[in-house]
């Protein structure tokens, strides 16, 4: 049993997880252990329409607002159409000062929506598509709002267990 087992680990190490895989699988042992977090995830997988567990986020968070970044493997193309069509659905219902998904994902009011909401003439939502998925762009002159995007953004990089990205986009 100790020969398959340490083949199977110099497989495993000839042969890494890509980023989001192994961030996905990170993400999979985690959640064992945590039945809320296991529960979002799953509020999640219904309001996205992608499993969570093979899906990266990032939350970032920029001088002028911040970005939300969702992708998965980019040969799943149903899931990547999956993700973009959330995403921009997400965008549209920003703009319009609804954040009934993420109220929905995380079961109550995410930091920084009221904000967001009560200044949404002063923000923007841009979807862009990423080779896996895609993003949201969001952007305002208002300092208020921006804080209140920050808020938002890092309320969501603690929830999921994303690290704080490292480089500027």
């Amino acid at each position: 049993m100790r020969i398959i087992s340490a083949a199977a680990i110099l497989s495993l190490a000839a042969f890494p997880l890509p980023a989001a895989a192994q961030h996905a699988h990170d993400h999979a042992r985690r959640a064992d252990s945590d039945t809320a977090y296991a529960s979002m995830q799953t509020r999640g997988q219904s309001a996205m329409g992608v499993d969570q567990y093979t899906s990266a986020h990032q939350f970032e968070a920029l001088p002028d607002g911040g970005r939300i970044e969702l992708q998965r493997d980019s040969t799943d193309s149903a899931g990547v159409a999956e993700i973009r069509a959330h995403l921009q659905t997400i965008a549209k219902a920003f703009a319009q000062g609804d954040f009934e998904v993420p109220g929905f994902v995380h079961a109550g009011e995410v930091p920084g929506t009221s904000v967001m909401r009560e200044r949404r003439d002063r923000i923007t939502y841009r979807f862009h598509a990423l080779p896996g998925g895609g993003e949201v762009r969001i952007g305002t002159a208002d300092t208020t709002a921006v804080r209140a995007v920050h808020e938002f953004l890092a309320f969501q990089r603690r929830e999921h267990r994303v690290a704080t990205p490292t480089s500027p986009h």
